[in-house]
């Protein structure tokens, strides 16, 4: 399969990603205090904002058409 995601789309992903990821570990951790499922939706969608920045392929991008890379 070809990437779909490319340039700023992938900085912003990872970016967003990280910051979603480390603060579900700190709701989890209990370090900071907004519920359990807050902090572990916020762990998933950084989770899966990383994965889809790292191998440039987004899923949702696919089956709706979009390509941040100009068509490859």
């Amino acid at each position: 399969m070809e990437t779909n995601v490319c340039a700023i789309d992938r900085v912003v992903r990872i970016g967003l990603g990280a910051v979603l990821a480390i603060a579900g570990v700190a709701v989890l951790g209990e370090f900071l205090a907004f519920g359990t499922v807050v902090g572990a939706v916020a762990l998933l969608v950084g989770l899966v904002l990383l994965g889809t920045g790292t191998i440039q392929l987004c899923p949702l991008y696919h089956v709706a058409g979009i390509d941040t890379c100009g068509g490859n």
